[in-house]
């Protein structure tokens, strides 16, 4: 049976590349980065080599660049590490209501310890509204956090405009950009960010290792205590192959980003003309043009995502509805609920999203397959027979670079 691959946005396939790049300190050069002796010495340098590719990848200083664990300890790091140095300050930390649950629930631990939290709505697209972060921030606010780019709906954010907003006010102001790190151009040197948060497993490196960028001159405190490693912010031997692996999945990104971005677009924009043409009551979620160059979001009337997955899943075909993080729960997604679905709407949605692998051919079976697979759900949907559904949603049809 054929097998297509498109839930890259939960993860991607670990580059070859990376994986050469990887086995040499697991087999020779497998010292403690911290031992002064050549084993040690071996694995530093590979792990300060690392340090330098990603920094690369996002135009900062290579003493500007921490590693973690992945994304949700970035996230982590950066808003307890905000709120516990800083409270002094001020307890106010300001979010947006479609942020990946790594920054949600780290919010809902501070407000649980003293802290208040503000969580900003969005438009039907997705994007944070500017009127709101105005109103909102105070002099005791401290932080604002806001994903670079939605990880269900794929929908980016106004990132520059939010940073000013918050540096005007004397915020911090830290992003998510777990799905944009090596996906799209981000410039530390003309982006007015303070933190952002990066993870190994979204752009062809390996799983368990991140990187969260720290401005120079931000102060923050660290949430694991032990022998001070990473300049006494992330304590703990450090995982050197799995940083080297992010180090060479960043440099693969940064040389490769143009052609890769260059085919994703265009294999998205071909599902998505091919989806809402095709398929009777389909829609688009999220921005029709401010959007990840790989990721379509889709949502069907009176089709339940959850069998349209493993009716997918039965046709060799891997996708979600969202986020994988929250792929098991049966709660509707938080994003799309912010962005003006109902439960109904909320629970036929579908998220394709594309890879480095991916093809053109891979993604026309993907249309083929979906066509049929809708067709045949909806052939057994009370709610398709009833026609009982809610009005239309207003992006069908929209297409971005089309």
């Amino acid at each position: 049976m054929r097998r297509v691959y498109v839930d890259n946005a939960a993860t991607t396939q670990v580059d070859p590349e990376v994986i050469k790049a990887i086995i040499p300190y697991m087999e020779d050069r497998y010292g403690n980065a911290s031992s002064i002796h050549s084993f040690g010495r071996e694995a530093y340098d590979g792990l300060e080599k690392a340090r330098k590719q990603v920094a690369e990848l996002v135009n900062a200083s290579p003493r500007e660049i921490l590693f973690t664990s992945g994304g949700t300890e970035s996230d982590n790091l950066a808003i307890k590490g905000v709120a516990y140095r800083h409270r002094e300050k001020g307890k106010h930390i300001i979010t947006s209501s479609i942020e990946h649950p790594a920054v949600l629930e780290t919010c809902r631990a501070l407000q649980s310890q003293g802290f208040e939290v503000t969580y900003l709505p969005v438009d039907n697209e997705g994007i944070v509204k500017m009127e709101s972060l105005e109103s909102s921030i105070t002099e005791e606010t401290i932080l604002v956090t806001v994903m670079h780019a939605n990880n269900e709906i794929g929908t980016i954010e106004p990132i520059q405009e939010i940073g000013q907003i918050a540096h005007e006010h004397g915020a911090i102001f830290h992003t998510d950009a777990v799905q944009t790190a090596g996906k799209i151009q981000i410039d530390l040197k003309k982006l007015d960010v303070d933190l952002l948060s990066i993870s190994a497993h979204k752009f062809y490196g390996p799983k368990g290792v991140g990187a969260l960028y720290k401005k120079e001159g931000i102060v923050i405190d660290p949430i694991i205590s032990g022998g001070g490693h990473e300049k006494g912010l992330r304590s703990g031997t450090e995982n050197v192959a799995g940083i080297v692996g992010i180090g060479k999945a960043a440099e693969l990104a940064r040389l490769r980003m143009q052609e890769d971005s260059k085919n994703l677009t265009h294999m998205r924009d071909r599902i998505i003309s091919r989806v809402l043409s095709e398929i009777e009551e389909s829609y688009l979620n999220g921005s029709p043009d401010k959007r990840l160059p790989n990721n379509a979001h889709f949502r069907f009337s009176g089709v339940e995502g959850e069998s349209l997955l493993l009716s997918l899943d039965e046709k060799g075909i891997a996708a979600s509805t969202g986020s994988a993080c929250s792929s098991k729960k049966l709660t509707p997604s938080h994003v799309l609920m912010a962005i003006g679905l109902d439960e109904v709407q909320a629970h036929g949605s579908l998220r394709l999203s594309l890879g480095r692998r991916n093809t053109i051919d891979d993604v026309e079976f993907v249309c083929d397959t979906l066509v049929e697979v809708v067709g045949r759900l909806r052939e057994i949907s009370p709610l398709w027979k009833r026609k009982d559904l809610a009005a239309p949603y207003p992006h069908r049809g929209a297409l971005s670079n089309a």
